[in-house]
């Protein structure tokens, strides 16, 4: 089934189109954005999301010819409508990403957190690609293996939606099988100032985090840092490995819906600490996260947050809490493609007693 704008499933009542009048392209939201919808603390919105691959200029910037070339001719109405459109974008110095304009949570100030839940992620097509860009990925001075500018493949999904389906050479049919996990690339909070912050590098505002643990049912927590938060989303994923390494993980659009809810900054650092970053909460694991264009230096940042948390939600010795992140948790890279390294890591909450000052 494809999700044109407005057809099929839409669960909230608060929806936004990814039709150009409401996005961005390759930049984020700042305190000088008017927002696009104004919601109350706990509303639920529903975003349709546009991926970039298959509308870049590498790629043509016309995803009918370029999805044709793949047999497929039902193409994203908006997909079509952001390639086509006149958004203030230069190929090359700004992003890639296609993101929501900024949507105002009435109350949310700096200090507080605004708490993005992740409630439902619905595929708008039956397809994704996977990019390698000069220049780009892990392994910029070897690959792509040719002198075209970008390498990109076409992955389906299997006939029940569990799975990608890629080849194990090009032009042969499908036969390798991975499982899909569908998540936003980009949520976060917009920055002080007029200057709207280029989409590929997260940070403190969230963003580019490409964390693929923010599936349903997870909770993305972001430093407020402007009146309103003014929250946005972008950059869907149908899969991603820890590293996205080649540059782009199965890039696809999706109808997510999130939830938007406010943390005031008493409860915030009762539970949390004074967070200077993303942190994420799924049903198992609190997930602290640590950036850095240096991966050495972004696992420190990582491990420092973690003991922080682990003192604030639990009351643990910084010492112990350090050897308890040596022996029991994952440290994970979360991608190292994005300027800016990221890495998280998953505390078991099961691990601890609860605690007045413990999370959910």
């Amino acid at each position: 089934m494809i999700l044109q704008p407005g057809v099929g499933p839409i669960r909230s009542s608060t929806y936004l189109p990814a039709s150009p009048e409401h996005v961005l392209w390759g930049r984020l939201p700042c305190a000088a954005d008017d927002p696009v919808l104004t919601v109350d603390p706990g509303t639920e919105v529903t975003f349709d999301t546009v991926s970039h691959e298959g509308i870049l200029e590498d790629q043509g910037r016309d995803p009918r010819r370029y999805f044709g070339e793949h047999g497929v001719h039902d193409v994203l109405e908006d997909a079509v409508a952001v390639a086509a459109s006149d958004l203030p974008r230069v190929f090359g110095v700004d992003g890639p990403h296609v993101v929501s304009r900024p949507v105002r949570v009435a109350g949310a100030e700096p200090g507080d957190l605004l708490a993005m839940t992740v409630v439902e992620t619905l595929p708008r097509v039956p397809y994704g690609v996977i990019s390698n860009r000069h220049g780009r990925g892990a392994l910029p001075g070897e690959y792509p293996l040719d002198a075209a500018p970008c390498f990109s493949v076409f992955a389906r999904v299997s006939d029940d939606g569990a799975s990608g389906l890629l080849p194990l050479r090009p032009d042969a049919e499908p036969t390798v099988a991975f499982p899909l996990a569908p998540f936003l690339g980009i949520m976060g909070v917009a920055v002080p100032g007029g200057e709207r912050p280029h989409s590929v590098p997260p940070g403190p505002h969230g963003g580019n985090v490409d964390i693929n643990l923010l599936t349903v049912g997870a909770t993305l927590y972001l430093p407020v840092q402007v009146p309103g938060a003014l929250a946005y989303v972008g950059d869907p994923h149908f899969a991603q490995g820890n590293g996205e390494v080649s540059l782009t993980a199965m890039e696809a659009p999706l109808r997510a819906t999130v939830r938007l809810d406010v943390v005031p900054r008493e409860e915030a650092v009762r539970r949390f600490g004074e967070l200077a970053g993303p942190l994420a909460e799924t049903a198992e694991h609190l997930v602290p996260t640590g950036m850095d264009p240096d991966l050495d230096v972004a696992v420190q940042n990582c491990v420092r947050a973690a003991i922080a948390l682990l003192g604030a939600a639990y009351g643990m010795d910084r010492r112990l809490a350090y050897a308890y992140l040596s022996a029991a948790t994952d440290f994970e890279i979360s991608q190292v493609v994005d300027v800016v390294k990221g890495v998280h890591a998953r505390i078991r909450k099961s691990d601890f007693p609860a605690s007045p000052g413990s999370a959910r």
